[in-house]
């Protein structure tokens, strides 16, 4: 499927944000190890997060999802050795946060994924998992992965050599799951969305000195069923949302109920820093997360030096941020942020190959890239290559709002992934988005 964005003279409305990917897989695996009845409200339907759902349903879940709602139920038999291969599709948060509940319980079975799922660094999480009493075995340090048993041991202690959410709720998970402490030191904060839904049900985390702490550790105990769960929006979608507004002119929209924790929302400090207008209003607590609307309006942006501290939160909102560098005024420079190499696609090559095609000044590094931002409009003759990924797809789709005619990105099935109504939601604002042979 190819998409063609068009020159867009202004957008405004009012979105509901799409619920939040993380979460959503989240809360099945962890409303699985629960074993209640229970209504997840807000529940993001879409590919990955149904992969997550169909794997555990393999493995003893009773998981439905209707829309954007999902009801587990109570079962007799927690947890049984699947039939067949599970197979994750693209989903790299399944595929790791699934691994560490599934050494935890100690089951066997074969876990793949689809042919850039099989690609990705899954070394990260075998490591530490075999260190902690797990038995697995993988060719080359990828998918697919034979889990053979375990002995998961009481009170393990990990330092993270590199910043991972999916790492560090994977090392959770597999303690959780078989009833053990753990203890994780990060070199940076990453987003804490395990921690919080595992703090929303009783559990016990401990932060050393205050709950921004890179140490964190999990004392077990058991977790208390409740009957709901409401998943905020995905901040990872508003983005697309929030630049396409800022960097069109005479536009304002609203975007409502978006998740806003602090270890998530870092792309909105940096563009504030870049002179965006934005402001939050009716913020409240759902399910201990933070919720609220954005209120964004049209902005004259300015480059800057991203700062460091800052990356890992703002990983996968780095697309869509050089698209808003490409209109900024000045030169903006995004280092630390190597990781984007082993994402759905060598992120930082992709960026760059598609701000090639957009005649866009810039220089690429091993771990960033620094963008020069231009006052006009695109001017774009070749398409561009989404490169399999969701996350570059929208953003040079997005590009097309400030294009003098239209810009094409090939490949785009692959948004369906993470935000199935993407083209539709940016239409009803007023982008012009259509589907291509």
């Amino acid at each position: 499927m190819n998409l063609t964005s068009y020159k867009t003279e202004s957008l405004h409305g009012e979105v509901d944000c799409p619920g939040d990917k993380s979460v959503s897989q989240r809360i099945v695996i962890i409303g699985s190890l629960l074993n209640c009845d229970m209504n997840v409200n807000g529940f993001l339907n879409a590919q990955d997060p149904i992969s997550t759902v169909n794997a555990l349903n393999s493995i003893g879940s009773s998981i439905s999802i209707n829309e954007n709602k999902v009801t587990l139920r109570k079962r007799e038999v927690m947890f049984k050795d699947p039939q067949q291969e599970l197979n994750l599709g693209n989903s790299g948060t399944g595929a790791r946060l699934l691994l560490g509940l599934i050494s935890g319980l100690g089951l066997r079975l074969t876990m793949r994924g689809d042919s850039s799922l099989e690609k990705r660094p899954m070394s990260r999480v075998i490591k530490p998992l075999e260190m902690m009493g797990a038995k697995l075995s993988s060719d080359s340090g990828t998918l697919p992965i034979k889990t053979l048993g375990s002995k998961i041991i009481n009170n393990f202690e990990y330092k993270m050599p590199i910043a991972s959410a999916q790492v560090k709720s994977c090392l959770l998970l597999a303690a959780l799951s078989s009833q053990k402490n753990i203890k994780i030191t990060e070199p940076k904060i990453t987003r804490d969305h395990t921690e919080r839904m595992i703090e929303f049900f009783g559990g016990e985390i401990l932060y050393e000195n205050n709950q921004n702490s890179k140490i964190i550790q999990l004392n077990y105990s058991e977790l208390e069923p409740k009957n709901s769960f409401d998943v905020p929006g995905d901040f990872s979608s508003a983005a697309f949302i929030i630049v396409a507004t800022i960097i069109s002119k005479g536009s304002e929209v609203v975007i409502k109920n978006v998740g806003l924790n602090e270890s998530r929302k870092g792309l909105l400090d940096v563009l504030i820093l870049m002179g965006a207008n934005l402001e939050i209003k009716n913020k409240k607590k759902a399910s201990n997360e933070i919720v609220g609307d954005i209120y964004i309006s049209s902005s004259e942006l300015r480059g800057i030096d991203v700062p460091d501290n800052i990356i890992p939160n703002i990983i996968d909102e780095i697309p869509i941020l050089s698209v808003a560098a490409c209109f900024a005024e000045g030169q903006t420079i995004i280092k630390n942020a190597a990781e984007l190499r082993v994402k759905e696609s060598d992120r930082l090559h992709a960026i760059s190959q598609g701000l090639i095609k957009l005649k866009i000044k810039h220089d690429i590094f091993e771990d960033g890239i620094s963008i020069s931002g231009t006052s006009k409009e695109l001017k774009c003759d070749e398409s561009i290559d989404s490169f399999d990924d969701h996350r570059i797809a929208m953003s040079f789709l997005i590009a097309g709002i400030r294009s003098d005619n239209f810009i094409r990105v090939m490949n785009c099935k692959n948004i369906e992934t993470s935000f199935p109504n993407f083209k539709s939601i940016m239409n009803t604002i007023g982008m012009k988005i259509n589907e291509e042979d």
